[in-house]
């Protein structure tokens, strides 16, 4: 996993130097200076470097709020000693029909479900199934032991208030679950090089991060084949017009020779479309990965 470094491999790991970081941060403000969006970014690498651009700014999380959701189900679990398989009981009322749920799709039953914990984590982060995400809400780690849990781990910058189904009620509350992009890049970035969970619960949730299914065409796009990369996207409603906002992407990357590094991409409004979208965080996710690897 990530955060089972060799010490061999971490002293071969070559500091970026002053103008190095420089020129990432040049090049990143002069990518986002012609675009036509609202784009925030944050970089950390795995020499203690952290580049930023309109961190200043809050984002609308959308689905990467599952992640924060996540890391909060793994503590409550292992404080409570229960394994990542314990079994919920979901009501056919809990599986809204009006979101995106492929475990709704799957399941279709009149009848209550008995679902494991770990399944429930793998639809939310994998394939973002917005039902998924609020019963693990309901059952295990509400919005308020999320927002609090996060910020025992010394992350600051961001808020969780409001669930999946509230916000499909009223778009507008999107705005309620906001972060910094430095706030992301630092939790997926401790999640990937810290031991903040026994085992059994980080390397699963390690492993279901790089199994996400989503966001192929965001950071993953520009990365080698032999590159891993454990990432969370999000996605928001469109605007009148019919553009997609609140397109992101917060991933930690490790290259074939052992550089790894965390980034975070939010673009808050824009007038492309989805396609677009998902190429300008492709774009930026190249930027930084021709200076990482070089």
């Amino acid at each position: 996993m990530f955060y089972r470094l060799a010490i061999s491999t971490i002293l071969l790991i070559q500091t970026l130097v002053a103008g190095a970081i420089t020129d990432l941060s040049s090049e990143l403000n002069a990518y986002i200076g012609r675009s036509n969006a609202d784009i925030g970014v944050a970089v950390i690498t795995d020499c203690g470097d952290t580049i930023t651009v309109n961190d200043h700014r809050r984002y609308q999380m959308n689905s990467v709020m599952k992640l924060y959701q996540a890391m909060a189900v793994m503590n409550a679990l292992e404080r409570g000693g229960m394994p990542i398989d314990s079994v919920v009981t979901i009501q056919p009322s809990e599986l809204h029909s009006d979101t995106w749920s492929p475990m709704r799709d799957q399941y279709n039953s009149e009848n209550e479900i008995l679902i494991p914990i770990s399944r429930l984590i793998e639809y939310s982060i994998q394939q973002s199934d917005n039902n998924a995400c609020d019963i693990l809400f309901d059952h295990v780690a509400g919005t308020n032991d999320t927002d609090r849990y996060i910020r025992t781990l010394g992350i600051e910058g961001f808020a969780i208030t409001v669930n999946e189904n509230a916000m499909h009620q009223d778009p507008t509350l999107s705005d309620a679950n906001w972060t910094y992009p430095s706030a992301a890049a630092s939790l997926i970035h401790k999640l990937f090089t810290q031991q903040l969970y026994a085992p059994e619960y980080q390397d699963f949730l390690i492993s279901t991060l790089t199994g996400c299914k989503t966001g192929n065409m965001r950071l993953p796009s520009p990365l080698p084949g032999d590159a891993i990369i454990g990432h969370k996207t999000g996605t928001g409603f469109n605007d009148l017009e019919g553009n997609p906002q609140g397109i992101n992407d917060v991933g930690c990357i490790r290259l074939s020779n052992g550089r790894t590094y965390a980034i975070a991409v939010f673009i808050g409004h824009t007038d492309t479309d989805m396609s677009g979208s998902e190429q300008i965080i492709a774009d930026i996710s190249s930027i930084v990965l021709n200076h990482i690897q070089h």
